[in-house]
């Protein structure tokens, strides 16, 4: 995946489910609010390690789901190629080719969704 932050929310987004309340909160407070360990531990009423551990599990619970179902990459594959479809369409209207049609007419059908 591109980056860090974007691998951490597309998994967030895809897997958050899977977490407990607390993981879940507290690794959307930390992720995504931008809230600091030594914050959410003091409104927790927690050690900072008790949220970092927390936040650790949650991670480790996701990239395992990911390691067995690969949804994230699937869905970041499919918007690259989505993508790209759609700049073949564009030129293809831009200049009257019917090759850059077909091109992505072939690409569309070959999507595995």
């Amino acid at each position: 995946m591109e980056d860090e932050t974007l691998r951490r929310s597309m998994l967030f987004d895809f897997y958050g489910e899977l977490l407990t309340g607390k993981q879940r909160e507290y690794y959307d407070l930390h992720y995504n609010e931008d809230l600091s360990l030594g914050e959410i531990a003091e409104q927790a009423g927690i050690s900072r390690q008790g949220v970092w551990d927390m936040i650790r599990r949650a991670d480790k619970t996701m990239r395992e789901a990911e390691d067995k179902l690969h949804m994230a990459a699937r869905f970041t594959a499919l918007r690259r190629e989505l993508g790209e479809i759609e700049s073949l369409l564009e030129t293809a209207l831009s200049d009257g080719g019917k090759a850059g049609i077909e091109e992505a007419l072939r690409r569309l059908r070959g999507l595995e969704i």
